[in-house]
Formats: structure tokens, sequence, C-alpha cells
């Protein structure tokens, strides 16, 4: 029997964490909360139950959660909500994509997500609550420190340091032993020295 799971942000994102919860097939999503002008409807044949103020109701009947809002300008709603939701005593699960690759060696904490082609390799570390999206790629011995973004094609090579709360934009490129510093916004095709 799968282990029920409750979505939280009915956005793009959710559609990406949707596909790779469905593909590796290990949990059964009951649902979605969003905005109350969204309740009702569905995406990809999941309907949106509630909002997040049920959350504190839902946890009697499903004690798993995952943060399926993006990430783009701030990462404070997903910081907020992932407190929210831990505070309530919810697993939070990381969802990896059976197409990622995660070493042996590397470290997770919780509620991250491993897209489909990323890779996480050799002794990296990822906090909770990331995004590491499609083709990203977190070379060894990266720390990436909670609430972080990596957008697609991103590459965080090896050693680099990624603080807290940082977004990473589509196809950039930091260089070995980078430091990102917290709640910086790294635009799309940019190179980090």
């Amino acid at each position: 029997m799968k282990n029920k799971i409750i979505l939280i942000g009915g956005g793009g994102h959710c559609h990406s964490v949707i596909d790779a919860i469905e593909f590796a097939a290990e949990y059964e999503i009951v649902g979605i909360v969003d905005h109350i002008d969204k309740v009702g409807n569905d995406i990809m044949s999941y309907s949106i139950i509630g909002t997040d103020d049920d959350l504190a109701l839902i946890i009697n009947e499903v004690k798993y959660a995952f943060i399926t809002l993006g990430q783009i300008k701030t990462a404070a709603v997903r910081k907020s909500l992932f407190e929210t939701i831990t505070a309530l005593g919810y697993k939070v699960p990381n969802i990896i994509s059976p197409l990622a690759y995660v070493s042996k060696s590397a470290t997770l904490g919780r509620g991250n997500f491993i897209g489909h082609q990323a890779i996480v390799n050799a002794n990296a570390v990822i906090h909770d609550n990331c995004i590491v999206n499609t083709k990203a790629l977190i070379e060894h011995d990266a720390i990436i420190d909670s609430h972080c973004h990596i957008a697609t094609g991103a590459i965080i090579n090896g050693g680099c340091k990624v603080h807290s709360e940082v977004f990473v934009g589509s196809a950039s490129t930091t260089k070995q032993g980078a430091t990102i510093n917290s709640k910086s916004f790294i635009k799309a095709g940019s190179v980090v020295i």
C-alpha cells in the first residue's frame, strides 16, 4: 500500500512533481491545496481539495505533504509553508525522479525535489526544501543550503557553497568552489565566479 501524500501549490512546478511521483509510483496523491478560488479545479487529474488553512485538518487523514509551489523571485512562501507543515507534524519526503541520479555518498535533508535527469554527485549535500530541477547538476562536494531553487540545466560545480534561499536560473554555471550568498538571485545563463 502506497503512502498518501498531499501536494501544496498548484502551479507549473506542481506538474513536474506529479509527473515524478507518478513515475516513481511510491506515493498516492490524494489532492492538492491552493488558493480558495482554485478549490474544485483539477490539475493533471488531481483535485484541489482545500487551502493552506485546511492543512491542520488534512493531517488527520494524510501524514505526508510536499510543497509543489515553485520559486523564482523569492523563497519566502516556500520557506513559510515548509515551517508550517513541519510544525503541524507532516512527514516531508524527498521526491526523486527515477530518471535522476543521486550518488550514494550524497546527503539530502527533507522536502527536496530532484527532477528528471538531474544529477547530485558524490559527497554533495542538499539541505531542506530545495528544488533541483530538470537536468540540473550538483557536482561533488557542493553544499546547497535550505530553500534554494537550482533551475533547469544549471550547473553547481564541485565544492561550491550555495547559501539559503537562493535562486540559480536556468543554464547558469558556477566556477568550482564559488560561494553564493543567501537570498541571491542568479539570472538565467549567468556565470558565477
